[in-house]
C-alpha cells in the first residue's frame, strides 16, 4: 500500500522551526516524510535530518521520498521518547530543532490490516511498531472490567466507558473479540441509540483509548517532551502537533513548567529557590489550522501546534 499522509500545519511548523541551513533537525514522527521533505528543502549539504519512526513501513517510504535531497539524512527505527539514546549512538550532543506530529498517521488509519480504523474490518492490532508484541487484542480480551473502564474513560474521554467495558467483558465470555468490526458492534450495543445519533462515530473514543494504551502514547510523550527540551541547542525550537486534549495538556504543562520553574510560594517578594527557566513559549496560545487547510484535510480539525524555544 502506498504511504499517503497529508502533513498537518506544514507551513506553520516550517516557519516556527527557524531552520538554519547547516543545522541538525529531528523529525521524531517521520511518517511518510511530508514534514521532513520541506525541512530537507531548507537544509544545505552540511545540514542534517534525523528521521525517527516506530513503523518500518513509514521509514521505508520516507527513505525513498527523501533520497532526492542533498542534506545528510539519518533514519532510525525507534520511539521518539528515546531521543537521548538515539543522539548518544550518533555522537550528537545537541540539535537545532525538532518536530513531533502525534497520533496515528493517515496511512496507518487507511491500511485496514493494521486495525487502527473502526471503518474497516481487521484483526485487533493497533501497534505503531510491528515489532511490538502487545496488541489491541490483549487489551480487549485480557483487561478486567475495571481496567477497561479506566482506559476508555481516561484516554477516550468516553461518558459510556463503564457500560462499554461491561459489554466487552460479557461478549468475550462467549468467545474472544478478534476483529475491529466485532468491537464496533459491541460499542454500538453499549451506547444507547439516542446518544449515537449526534457527534462522532460511536467507536471513535474507545478506539482512540485502546490505541493510546497499546502504544503507551501518553507516557512516552511526557518523557519525550522533557528529553527533547533537554537536547535542544540554545535558540533551538521544538514544534509539537497534538490531536486531543490529553496530549495537548501534557505538552502545555511541561512547557509552562520549564518556562516558569520557580517553586517559591507566591507571597514571596523575590525568588529564592534559584530555579531558572530554560524554555520559553514562542506563542502563548496553540496555533490552529486555517479554514483553507481544513477544507483540504478535515483530519486536521483537532490539531494544535505548540512551539517552545531553548533559552
Amino acid at each position: 500500500m502506498e504511504f499517503k499522509h497529508t502533513s498537518v500545519l506544514l507551513d506553520e511548523c516550517i516557519e516556527n522551526l527557524n531552520i538554519k541551513p547547516n543545522g541538525i533537525y529531528v523529525d521524531g514522527t517521520l511518517g511518510g516524510g511530508g514534514h521532513s521533505s520541506v525541512i530537507c528543502e531548507n537544509l544545505s549539504a552540511e545540514g542534517t535530518l534525523i528521521g525517527i519512526d516506530r513503523d518500518r513501513d513509514a521509514l521505508a517510504a520516507a527513505t525513498k521520498r527523501l533520497e532526492q535531497y542533498e542534506c545528510r539524512k539519518i533514519f532510525v527505527q525507534n520511539n521518539y521518547s528515546d531521543i537521548k539514546d538515539v543522539l548518544n549512538e550518533l555522537d550528537i550532543e545537541g540539535i537545532d530543532g525538532a518536530l513531533l506530529d502525534l497520533g496515528v498517521s493517515s496511512f496507518q488509519l487507511d491500511n485496514a490490516e493494521r486495525g487502527f480504523s473502526y471503518m474497516n474490518d481487521a484483526p485487533l492490532d493497533m501497534r505503531m511498531s510491528q515489532d511490538d508484541d502487545f496488541t489491541a487484542y490483549d487489551v480487549v480480551n485480557k483487561y478486567d472490567e475495571r481496567e477497561l473502564t479506566r482506559i476508555i474513560s481516561t484516554y477516550g474521554e468516553e461518558r459510556w466507558a463503564k457500560r462499554i467495558a461491561s459489554f466487552i467483558v460479557e461478549r468475550r465470555k462467549e468467545k474472544p473479540v478478534e476483529s475491529t468490526f466485532e468491537l464496533v458492534d459491541i460499542i454500538k450495543s453499549a451506547i444507547p441509540a439516542k446518544a449515537r445519533r449526534d457527534g462522532p462515530h460511536p467507536a471513535k473514543r474507545t478506539f482512540q483509548a485502546i490505541r493510546i494504551e497499546v502504544n503507551d502514547e501518553l507516557g512516552q510523550l511526557e518523557k519525550a517532551i522533557e528529553d527533547f527540551c533537554d537536547v535542544l541547542n540554545p535558540g533551538g525550537r521544538l514544534c509539537v502537533i497534538s490531536f486531543h486534549s490529553l496530549e495537548d495538556r501534557i505538552v502545555k504543562d511541561i512547557i509552562a513548567r520549564r518556562n516558569n520553574p520557580c517553586t517559591c510560594p507566591k507571597e514571596f517578594p523575590v525568588c529564592i529557590c534559584g530555579k531558572k527557566p530554560d524554555i520559553k513559549k514562542v506563542s502563548r496560545k496553540p496555533i490552529l489550522p486555517g479554514e483553507e487547510e481544513l477544507e483540504v484535510n478535515p483530519r486536521a480539525r483537532s490539531a494544535k501546534l505548540r512551539v517552545a524555544e531553548k533559552i
